[in-house]
């Protein structure tokens, strides 16, 4: 078999504890590391990301910057995703876009590794670390499927082990191993002689053009699943699954995507969005009943009393429900 040797891509996502596991593996880079690496961390719309940047050119030889958008990348460089945008790989440049929320985040881990895989397929090594939940998990596929490197952090030595177990569990990891050994195994990796990249799946493709909003129409989002009798939590749109192997996804036409356990999250949430909003209804009929009553006095029909009583019920019902639903969002997590 014709092989050549070509520089690797290194592509990182983390979340919650994503700081100091990414401190540390960065720490292990050295100043001549003969490929990019790309990070994802998520992190909320109104934070900059400055702090991650800072902290990750104080902690290790490589220089680190935000990335922008058709910005070309070089070996020996670290390249972080902007707050509030999707970090993309393409044919020698990075992509930076607004494209609709993955598994709630943007930046999100999945479309980074799948966007690199279909670009690079078997240069890629995918690095998931600590973290609530499951994205990366569908990237990491992607990865694999392309002939990418997959190492998952050991669950053990993440503060979060939720991301790194997922990956184990649905994609099954190359390496596991602690965060302080993963840097001898890319010295490794990088060094490694490649055989020619066969071309990416379609349902790859589809989903990384979709990520570029080259495309988000009906017959591409069908071309990778079935329609399902629910909808998208976020705009409300029609989801279709998308199955790899055991693990589901899920789809609307316009570009949001979601995990099983992240979709049930946040339907987890809109659900207590709506039951706030029936609280405040039926507390205000109640004190609009009793104000009707205090008024009207001995005149006041025995109905409207009633009637404050019956709602007083209500509340009380969707106080439980919002109990119950508060516990229910402690179970699930968050990113």
């Amino acid at each position: 078999m014709n092989k050549i040797r070509s520089p690797m891509l290194i592509v990182i996502g983390a979340s919650a504890g994503g700081m100091a596991a990414l401190k540390k593996l960065v720490a292990q880079l050295p100043k001549d590391f003969p490929a990019p690496v790309f990070i994802v961390n998520h992190m909320s719309a109104d934070t900059t990301g400055e702090a991650l940047v800072r902290g990750l050119n104080e902690s290790g030889s490589l220089p680190c910057v935000h990335a922008h958008d058709k910005q070309s990348f070089k070996s020996g460089h670290i390249y972080l995703a902007p707050s509030d945008q999707h970090m993309l790989i393409a044919k020698g440049k990075i992509l930076v876009t607004k494209g609709a929320r993955e598994n709630r985040s943007r930046p999100a881990i999945d479309p980074l590794f799948r966007s690199a895989a279909v670009s690079y397929g078997n240069r890629v090594v995918g690095i998931i670390l600590t973290g609530y939940l499951d994205d990366g998990t569908s990237g990491m596929m992607a990865i694999k499927r392309c002939g990418g490197v997959c190492i998952a952090q050991d669950p053990e030595d993440a503060s979060y082990p939720d991301m790194p177990q997922s990956v184990i569990a649905n994609v099954g990891a190359d390496y596991c191993l602690p965060v302080a050994g993963m840097g001898a195994v890319l010295s490794e990796l990088v060094s490694r002689e490649l055989p020619k990249n066969k071309p990416a799946p379609e349902d790859i493709v589809i989903e990384a053009k979709i990520a570029q909003r080259v495309l988000s129409d009906l017959p591409s989002v069908e071309a990778l699943g079935d329609q399902v009798p629910f909808n998208c939590p976020d705009c409300g749109g029609v989801l279709w699954k998308v199955e790899d192997g055991q693990f589901l996804r899920y789809r609307c036409h316009t570009g949001h995507a979601f995990t099983s356990s992240v979709l049930l999250a946040q339907q987890t949430v809109k659900i207590e969005e709506t039951l706030w909003v029936a609280l405040r209804m039926f507390e205000e009929r109640q004190n609009l009943l009793v104000t009707m009553s205090k008024k009207e006095g001995e005149k006041s029909p025995t109905s409207i009393s009633q009637r404050a009583k019956d709602s007083q019920v209500h509340i009380d019902r969707i106080r439980a429900m919002l109990r119950a639903t508060d516990k229910d969002s402690y179970s699930e997590g968050a990113t």
